[in-house]
């Protein structure tokens, strides 16, 4: 199957950000949608505005944070749709901070959200994708793994840990399968409200008033990367403001 018209995606962190922005254009293209977070108060807002669009599209409340609810997710894609193309691990937090500041609870939220809801993400889907022989992750990482600054190392650490689980995944999957990683620069989402350090914290609104991203930028570069044709895996795609140094 190529291009989105007619694929199944399931995304997670659906509720907001980009999550959000890919449902919208995802919808818009074709695709028949199941959306995932904790939020479902914006799920069912998100479902029935691509519905009075004319979309498909369903949600179930899904926190990464818990395997059993992306296996409920994968199981509910397949057994509402039939199957499952694309998951679109998209779930993140970025509550970052100086290390002398030890938010230890906070480390421990980013491990469990950005890199282990990604795993349960693949321990859920992976086996679907084996009996249909076909099937595509994509994950949503970030270019603060690429450049190292203060206060990001943990954040970091766990989008980069993600980045080798997606290519041992891609080395891993063979020909009927795809793994694909789209790394945002700065993105004007509610990343800022996770913050907990009061010093990084002040910082954020200068940030993004200065320079970002919408959204939508980020959801037409995951949709660039399920719409190739099957035997096209794009693995890396890179989305900076150009002011991003």
């Amino acid at each position: 199957m190529t291009g989105i018209d007619g694929k199944v995606v399931a995304i997670t962190g659906a509720g907001s950000g980009i999550g959000e922005a890919s449902a919208l254009l995802l919808a818009s293209r074709g695709a028949k949608l199941v959306l995932g977070a904790r939020r479902s108060e914006r799920l069912e807002a998100l479902v029935a505005r691509i519905e009075a669009a004319g979309g498909t599209a369903a949600w179930t409340t899904t926190d990464v944070r818990r395997r059993g609810d992306l296996a409920d997710l994968v199981a509910y894609a397949c057994g509402h749709y039939g199957a499952l193309d694309v998951l679109v691990s998209n779930a993140g937090i970025g509550p970052i901070s100086p290390f002398d500041e030890l938010r230890v609870e906070d480390w421990d939220r980013m491990i469990d959200v950005n890199f282990r809801g990604v795993l349960h993400g693949i321990a859920a889907a992976l086996p679907v994708f084996r009996r249909q022989g076909r099937g595509q992750f994509v994950h949503v990482v970030s270019t603060a793994g690429l450049r190292i600054v203060p206060n990001q190392a943990v954040y970091a650490a766990t989008k980069n840990a993600v980045r080798t689980v997606s290519e041992g995944l891609r080395q891993e999957a063979g020909p009927g399968l795809r793994v694909t990683m789209v790394s945002p620069g700065y993105v004007a989402t509610e990343f800022a409200d996770s913050v907990t350090s009061p010093a990084v914290r002040s910082q954020a609104p200068a940030v993004d008033a200065s320079l970002s991203l919408s959204p939508d930028d980020i959801a037409r570069a995951v949709a660039f990367a399920i719409e190739q044709p099957s035997n096209v895996d794009v693995g890396d795609i890179v989305v900076r403001p150009t002011a991003q140094s």
